[in-house]
């Protein structure tokens, strides 16, 4: 077993489950998304990213274009979050529709990055 491997799983699954749990819920109701799971999800995606910048197969660089795509997604939804509640504002139901909507995005880059590290793993064969 690679320990590098098991790395790279956990910190991709780790990336697409945080996102997972900042996405559901009513997309409009700032309440039900949660800021914590949103910038850990982006941290855990970025270093995701960093994991996958050693490998240089091509399932590797489409491993890395798929962590760049939630990388920039989540970094744009955090920027968003952050800026509009500076100073104590609220939320409206139409930027968090928008941050929740990034956050959507980056959910979809992940679940490719999943299916691609199950379809690696399930067509290994050991030397």
């Amino acid at each position: 077993m690679s320990l590098e491997k098991v790395f790279f799983g956990f910190f991709v699954v780790l990336a697409a489950a945080l996102n997972f749990g900042f996405f559901v819920g009513d997309v409009g109701d700032p309440a039900m998304h949660n800021s914590i799971e949103l910038y850990s999800a982006l941290v855990v995606s970025v270093l995701a990213t960093v994991i996958k910048l050693g490998d240089r197969t091509q399932i590797g660089a489409i491993h890395l274009a798929t962590s760049l795509v939630a990388d920039f997604q989540l970094i744009a939804s955090a920027l968003i979050y952050a800026i509009n509640t500076a100073g104590g504002q609220v939320l409206d139901m139409h930027l968090t529709a928008m941050i929740v909507s990034f956050s959507g995005g980056a959910l979809f880059a992940n679940l490719v990055s999943v299916i691609l590290l199950v379809i690696e793993t399930a067509t290994f064969r050991r030397q």
